[in-house]
């Protein structure tokens, strides 16, 4: 889930959320408040519902209060997004098998992507990597270490399994969501539908009409699909 800064925003306004000293007069008013908050709309309702003046009704305070601790809206995602990299971390050193080291690093990052479905969104829009971002970072590139010491080896291995468990996990959430709205139980009448039925009995897509016969259609499985990307990277770049 590593980001890259965004460059021109950061021009716009000294200093970065990172060092700018924290204001504010409220004692029960706090960044992290204003963070926890904004998390946990994200976490209801999407992350187009975050902004200044509902975070602001959700902590009962003026809008311009949130001020005194963040200077935009944009440094309040920034925020966002690195309480949720502290999600990722995994405790203690690495291990000395890199398949293992990445496995945890893997698993954390889909649970993360799981409990904050806009965390992915928000990478998208690259957003300045804090202090648990580049823990994350330098856990990863630590965790590949034992396979190579080359720094371009390290990073595509990180950015493969990265791109694995993105894409996994995004369409986890898909499959979620259409649970919740009813839409599998639509997607399983769709078969016996009379044209759909007729398909399926014509032998004319034999491997789909076997996966549906064995009711093994959308079946997930994170871990088989992970070890088989491992293998290939440790054929590539393991020992020879």
């Amino acid at each position: 889930m590593a980001a890259t800064p965004r460059g021109p925003r950061d021009r716009e306004r000294p200093g970065d959320v990172w060092t700018r000293p924290r204001g504010g007069r409220r004692p029960k008013l706090t960044r992290e408040a204003i963070v926890d908050a904004a998390i946990a709309l994200a976490d209801a309702e999407g992350l187009d519902a975050v902004s200044i003046r509902r975070i602001a009704a959700e902590l009962g305070v003026r809008a311009m209060s949130l001020y005194t601790h963040i200077d935009a809206k944009e440094d309040l995602f920034d925020l966002m997004y690195d309480v949720v990299a502290a999600e990722v971390l995994v405790p203690g050193d690495p291990p000395d098998d890199w398949r293992e080291g990445i496995l945890r690093i893997a698993r954390r990052e889909r649970d993360a992507g799981l409990r904050h479905p806009w965390m992915f969104e928000l990478a998208g829009r690259s957003p300045r990597v804090g202090p648990n971002g580049l823990r994350h970072l330098e856990q990863s590139l630590a965790a590949v270490a034992p396979l190579s010491d080359d720094p371009e080896v390290m990073l595509t291995v990180i950015t493969t399994v990265d791109h694995y468990m993105l894409g996994f996990t995004l369409r986890e959430q898909r499959v979620q969501e259409a649970k919740r709205n009813g839409m599998q139980d639509a997607y399983d009448s769709l078969q016996e539908q009379p044209y759909y039925k007729s398909v399926l009995d014509s032998g004319e897509i034999p491997h789909l009409q076997r996966l549906f016969k064995l009711g093994l259609y959308g079946v997930e499985n994170f871990e088989r699909g992970l070890k088989l990307l491992l293998d290939g990277i440790e054929h590539e770049y393991g020992e020879k």
